[in-house]
């Protein structure tokens, strides 16, 4: 939309300032927009409050929807996975490992046993027996077979132990190759075991394998002599003694069978993958649901140490920095005069900290945050104080601002404020009245209700949601534009933005400054509107500022209200009080009719922008009249400070074609016959004196543009001083010129 120009911004001087410090006050109220925009978003939506998760009874309804922030387990019980560990582990059978060597092992320590005993020959004397004994005794405990002097005196004897040590072999010669179990090994083990022979596994019953037990029920059948309790105590010694299982436990290999099992016993219920929903709003919270939400706090406060707390933070800011960044470097590359002035500036950063309390406030009072953070207030007032370009930039990096925060990543809020701020932005391109602001309401209402139906279909809303969804939208939409309104006119004070409502505003025929002008100076209020007429359709014409133009051309000579007599347009026939003041003294009034200007629209607190129309309307540009009257008593004056208007140049283009419009439209007035050619050479003759004497030096306007706007002068004065048919009157009188030719005409 057009905006109103405003004065340019003074160079600085490269040669008094180092690059460095240049460069740096440049960038710095840059900096530091991002700077305190950055800490006042972690301030305002602190990081450590996404974390905290709530927890709602089972069976009650979810307020808000929570979306796991990362993946994360549900813990089972510790005790429930004990005894699941102690369970599987039990389940695991044991393995033992069947001794291919223990048959001859067992052989062989047999026949050493039995050839040591053939060391052995009593004789009938008692001497000789209980030596024999001893013998026998002392050769049994070398082979670990605990024998009483009786059982070792029966043994003693050669058949005796002939018949022991052939039964003892046969019971092994029975048992041992099917596998047997050394004693008590078997006990508590589980109702199957693995038995490895070789390369192969096999899985049997434990209660039919053979053990020790086995081995004796086997002896007994082969019994050397049953009737004597010596005889069965020592054939029981040289079994148990020189009997070796071959069944062995293997305790290593069954331990890591039963840590492989443990270890699949995993310690959670189950696995909760980041951005899974863990209960959406309006949902009845189930045992499953507590349980995920119990457990996502729990590894949330598990991680929320001070150390991480202060990483955390300081990640955050530098991530919010990051994204301000973009912004304020966009604002720098294209809209260098905007970030030039600090002003303009802060008023940015006053609606982005707006947007970002709103947020809060949002945050905290609803579960649809989405739909409430204020967007429209930041996009709106930027779009009308600057551009509609600059406020969707500005909206697309609050939205993605406040899409990364912490506390906003359960909801969609991205997406509802990328919709909010975008029909906000373009919603008011070219605000030309209040009313406008009704189609701001109905277009940002109308993208939150589409930004609801897209969530259903993405999210799987229900429409319950859609309507609240909408209903807050609407609402937003509302407060948004109000705000807005209410908030413009400072913000227009405040950066030094004159918009076009405000010049609209201005541009009223009743203001108090107008109507003076109208009633106490009717002919400069005539040249006036005529000047508007020709600066209006010559601002058009070219691409300028139209409004700006002709409210600017309203003002421009307000200043003539503190002596209207003393200017020509307002003087009766034969009246000039110039005529009794010497030339420096009229050139002083004259000159002063700009200091009077700037100072009356100072304190009627008209817009920056109209007021430098007041000061540059004249340029430095001499007192053309006086400046030759003064020359006709001292041909030596020469133009100086009493002679010259005060200036500034014309410094826009409005202004520019003012300068032009201000000698055209008096010159023109002293033509008596103005045709298209007479009217063309004046115009022409204007603009050329202006170009000549450096007026227009320091105006961003073109040869191009300056050959348009002589074309439009000369079309809207041929339409304006046309000549008229000469009715005569009731007693005969013709209407002649309207103006004097004799009277001065000088430009002021």
């Amino acid at each position: 939309m057009p905006q109103a120009a405003e004065p340019p911004i003074p160079a600085h001087d490269d040669a008094s300032v180092p690059p460095v410090r240049g460069a740096f006050s440049r960038h710095a109220p840059g900096l530091l927009l991002a700077i305190v925009l950055a800490i006042c978003t972690v301030l305002l939506l602190p990081p450590g409050e996404g974390l905290r998760t709530p927890v709602y009874d089972i069976g009650s309804v979810a307020d808000e929807t929570v979306i796991a922030p990362f993946a994360f387990q549900v813990p089972r019980p510790a005790l429930d996975v004990a005894r699941e560990r102690e369970r599987v582990a039990d389940a695991v059978p044991y393995v033992f490992v069947f001794d291919t060597t223990a048959l001859d092992s067992a052989r062989a320590r047999l026949t050493s046993f039995a050839a040591a005993l053939d060391t052995v020959r009593p004789s009938d004397t008692p001497v000789s027996r209980d030596s024999a004994a001893s013998r026998v005794a002392a050769i049994g405990e070398g082979f670990r077979v605990a024998l009483t002097p009786d059982e070792a005196e029966w043994l003693a004897f050669p058949s005796r132990r002939a018949a022991a040590i052939s039964a003892v072999r046969r019971t092994f010669e029975r048992t041992l190759p099917d596998g047997v179990a050394a004693s008590r090994s078997l006990d508590g083990v589980s109702a199957t075991i693995r038995i490895q022979r070789g390369e192969s596994e096999r899985i049997v019953r434990s209660d039919g394998v053979a053990s020790w037990s086995d081995v004796l029920r086997a002896a007994r059948l082969l019994h050397p002599d049953a009737s004597s309790a010596v005889a069965d105590g020592a054939y029981q010694r040289l079994l148990s003694g020189l009997f070796i299982p071959s069944l062995r436990y293997d305790s290593v290999t069954t331990a890591e069978r039963r840590a492989e099992v443990v270890s699949r016993v995993q310690p959670w219920r189950f696995e909760v993958r980041s951005g899974e929903k863990i209960i959406g709003a309006h949902e009845v919270v189930r045992e499953e649901d507590r349980a995920r939400l119990e457990a996502l706090r729990e590894v949330t406060l598990a991680g929320t140490s001070l150390a991480n707390e202060s990483v955390r933070t300081l990640g955050t800011f530098l991530l919010n920095l990051s994204v301000i960044a973009i912004f304020v470097v966009t604002l720098a590359f294209y809209r260098p005069e905007i970030y030039a002035r600090p002003r303009a500036l802060a008023v940015i950063a006053a609606c982005v900290l707006v947007v970002l309390i709103g947020a809060a406030i949002a945050l905290r009072s609803s579960t649809m945050p989405g739909a409430l953070i204020p967007i429209g207030v930041a996009a709106l007032l930027i779009s009308i104080l600057f551009d509609s370009r600059i406020a969707l930039v500005c909206a697309l990096v609050l939205a993605v601002l406040l899409g990364v925060q912490p506390v906003f990543r359960s909801s969609p809020v991205l997406f509802f404020v990328l919709a909010g701020g975008a029909a906000a932005a373009f919603s008011v391109r070219a605000l030309e009245r209040r009313t406008q602001f009704v189609w701001s309401i109905v277009a940002v209402a109308a993208s939150y209700t589409g930004a609801a139906v897209i969530s259903a279909l993405a999210f799987d809303w229900s429409w319950a949601e859609v309507l609240q969804a909408s209903i807050f939208g609407a609402i937003n939409a509302v407060v948004s534009v109000a705000l807005a309104m209410a908030l413009l006119p400072p913000a227009e004070e405040a950066c030094g933005v004159d918009t076009y409502v405000k010049l609209l505003e201005w541009s009223d025929l009743n203001r108090p400054l107008l109507r003076r002008l109208a009633v106490e100076a009717p002919g400069t209020w005539a040249h006036t509107l005529a000047m508007a007429n020709l600066v209006e359709a010559a601002a058009q014409a070219i691409g300028a500022n139209a409004l700006l133009a002709r409210v600017g051309t309203y003002y421009h000579d307000i200043g003539k209200l503190g002596k209207p007599g003393y200017f020509v347009e307002n003087q009766a026939s034969g009246r000039n009080p110039h005529d009794k003041l010497k030339p420096a003294a009229s050139a002083s009034i004259i000159r002063n009719h700009v200091r009077d200007g700037l100072a009356l629209a100072a304190q009627a607190k008209v817009p920056r922008s109209v007021r430098a129309f007041i000061a540059e309307h004249h340029g430095t540009g001499p007192i053309t009249y006086f400046l030759e009257k003064a020359r006709e008593r001292d041909a030596a004056v020469h133009p100086s400070g009493e002679f010259m208007y005060p200036g500034p140049a014309p410094q826009s283009v409005e202004t520019a074609i003012c300068m032009l419009a201000d000698g055209v439209e008096a010159a023109s007035r002293v033509l008596i016959s103005p045709s298209e050619e007479r009217l063309r050479e004046t115009v022409e003759k204007i603009v050329r004196t202006r170009i000549e004497t450096g007026q227009l030096r320091e105006a961003p306007i073109t040869l191009q543009q300056l050959e348009i706007v002589k074309s439009e002068f000369v079309r809207v004065l041929l339409a304006t001083r046309h000549g008229r048919i000469d009715y005569p009157g009731p007693e005969g009188i013709s209407a002649g010129p309207r103006r004097d030719p004799s009277l001065p005409a000088f430009s002021a």
